[in-house]
Order: C-alpha cells, then sequence, then structure tokens
C-alpha cells in the first residue's frame, strides 16, 4: 500500500513539475500559455496573472470573477475558464478627418487611455466584442459635432475642451460596459499642407507688415529728431549772430564817442565815414587773402570809396526811418 501511495505521490509531483513548466513558458508563447491552461483544467487548476482577471463559467454560463492567483476549476462539474481580461491601461489613438467652420479640413488625432474595472469584470467581458471599435465610434461622433462649429485658428485654441468634449462622452457610455476612460488627449491637428502653407505666408506677411511699421516709425522719430536738432541749431546761430551784431553795435557807438571825445571839432559822421572805410578795406584785405575767392569786380578809387560811405549811410539812414 505504501509503494502504490509513493508511486501514485511520484506521478502528481511530476505532473505538477510539467504544469509550473508549462505556466513559465506560456509568457512567452501565447500557444503554450493556451496548452497550459488545457493542462490546468485537466488538472482541475487554473493560474491567472497580475493585472489580470479571469472569467469563470459553469455549463456556459458566467459563474465568477477570478483574481490573481492559482484557483480551482473543476471540469467534470461544469466549470471552465471563458477568458482573461487585463485590467492595465490600454491607449488607442484614433485619427478622425474632419472640417472646420471656415471650410479647412483638418486631421485630428485622439489619443484614448481606458481600462477594465475589475469590479465590472462581467460587463466588459460579455457586453463589448470590439471595445476600439466602440471608443474609435464615439471619438468620432464627438470630434465631428464640435470641430465645424469652430474656425481653425480657435480649434488649435480649444483642443482642451474638444479632449473634455471626447471625454466626457467616453465615460458616459463606456462606464456602463466596465470601462474607465482615464484620459483623452488631443495630440495633433493637422490641417491640409496648401493650408498649412498658406498660414506660414500669412503669418510671415504679418510679421514683414509690423517689421515694415517699426522701420517706418523709427525713420519717422530720426527725422523729427534731426529736424528739432536743425532748428535748435538755426536759434542758437540766429543767437549768435544777434549777439555779434549787437556787440558790433556797442564796439562801433563806443569808438564814435571816444573819438569824438578824444580828437576836437569832429562829429559823429567823420568817424563814421572813417569806420566804414576801415571796414572796407578790411573786406578787400579778406577777399584777396582767400584762396578759394572767386574774382570781384569793384570800383575802386577815392571817389568810388566816397560814393559807397555814401550808399552804406543812406541805407542805415532809411532803415532807420522805416524802422
Amino acid at each position: 500500500m505504501s509503494d502504490r501511495q509513493s508511486t501514485k505521490a511520484n506521478r502528481i509531483s511530476s505532473s505538477l513539475l510539467r504544469l509550473q513548466s508549462t505556466k513559465d513558458s506560456s509568457h512567452r508563447d501565447p500557444t503554450r500559455k493556451q496548452c497550459g491552461d488545457n493542462m490546468g483544467n485537466l488538472f482541475c487548476c487554473v493560474q491567472v496573472d497580475q493585472s489580470t482577471v479571469a472569467i469563470k463559467e459553469r455549463f456556459g454560463k458566467f459563474d465568477d470573477i477570478l483574481q490573481p492567483g492559482c484557483h480551482c476549476l473543476p471540469w467534470f462539474l461544469g466549470s471552465q475558464l471563458a477568458g482573461h481580461l487585463s485590467l492595465r491601461v490600454q491607449q488607442l489613438d484614433v485619427r478622425c478627418e474632419t472640417k472646420t467652420k471656415d471650410n479647412v479640413f483638418v486631421n485630428v488625432v485622439a489619443s484614448v487611455q481606458y481600462r477594465a474595472l475589475a469590479n465590472q469584470a462581467s460587463d466588459a467581458f460579455y457586453k463589448l466584442s470590439n471595445t476600439k471599435g466602440q471608443i474609435q465610434a464615439y471619438v468620432f461622433d464627438v470630434i465631428r459635432a464640435s470641430v465645424p462649429r469652430l474656425n481653425l485658428d480657435d480649434v488649435f485654441e480649444q483642443k482642451n475642451e474638444i479632449a473634455k468634449a471626447v471625454e466626457d462622452e467616453l465615460e458616459k457610455a463606456m462606464s456602463t460596459y466596465g470601462y474607465e476612460i482615464v484620459q483623452t488627449l488631443i495630440v495633433d491637428i493637422e490641417p491640409d499642407e496648401h493650408v498649412k502653407r498658406a498660414m506660414n505666408e500669412i503669418n510671415a506677411a504679418a510679421r514683414l507688415r509690423v517689421a515694415a511699421n517699426e522701420k517706418a516709425e523709427a525713420e519717422k522719430i530720426l527725422q523729427i529728431k534731426r529736424a528739432e536738432g536743425e532748428a535748435e541749431s538755426k536759434y542758437l546761430g540766429g543767437l549768435g549772430i544777434a549777439r555779434q551784431r549787437q556787440a558790433i553795435v556797442d564796439g562801433l557807438r563806443d569808438s564814435v564817442l571816444g573819438f569824438s571825445e578824444n580828437v576836437p571839432g569832429t562829429t559823429a559822421k567823420d568817424v563814421m565815414d572813417m569806420v566804414l572805410v576801415t571796414q572796407y578795406f578790411d573786406t578787400m584785405k579778406e577777399i584777396g587773402a582767400s584762396s578759394k575767392s572767386s574774382a570781384v569786380f569793384i570800383p575802386h578809387g577815392p571817389g568810388s570809396i566816397r560814393d559807397v560811405a555814401s550808399q552804406i549811410r543812406e541805407g542805415l539812414l532809411q532803415a532807420s526811418s522805416v524802422s
């Protein structure tokens, strides 16, 4: 009797070792995993991996949700493993082509992250046959209902609002099927290539216009400053000339008064004639000494000097009478 028990124990031990080897290799080969499941069913035990739940049926009817670990599955009592359901977060990228309010066709790429709920694993396993197709249909519906109400520029500005609308609609729809929408992102908005080129040209033209306005404004400021400088320069030059003439007049007056006092019998007229003659000869000297002066023909002689003095005097008297 002990020999029989020992033989039976050895058989069970070898069977368990083969089952464990099959389970370890099933992570690398799906076919071997299915074989391992079948072996597990044969020996009335099954292993459920981490982040996964298994669906247990009895005579074709849902019976229980098996959590990660090793479970007894008496197939001779009608129990069987219907399948596995992953609880990991999955991602689905959906590309949707639609038209904006200003009649521009764009491709909107939405990324949906979702996962099955452990407490509603039966709904997720039995109620949906194509989870990705269902999610894609809702994404298409929301995007094609939201984007046509916006202009192209508004689509780029309000992509977060579009993503929130997609997430709300998916959350409301997929929660009844045992799925949770973790996050929804609008990862890309791609207009037509011609539209992108036109947008770049519009942007470049706007920047060139701003640059031209800034350049014109800078030139305007330079011209204003230059004109202000010239006006200030002329004003200061006029003040200098006025002061120079005032100094000349004051000097002539002092000279006339001093000459009249120091030389008895002379009048102011005689002094002015002499000053004018002196100025005349000084002018002639400067004209002759300048190397860049042109030829000047002036009548010269004692009579001419007298005529020049009389003309200057008459001009001064006429100016005095007019003033």
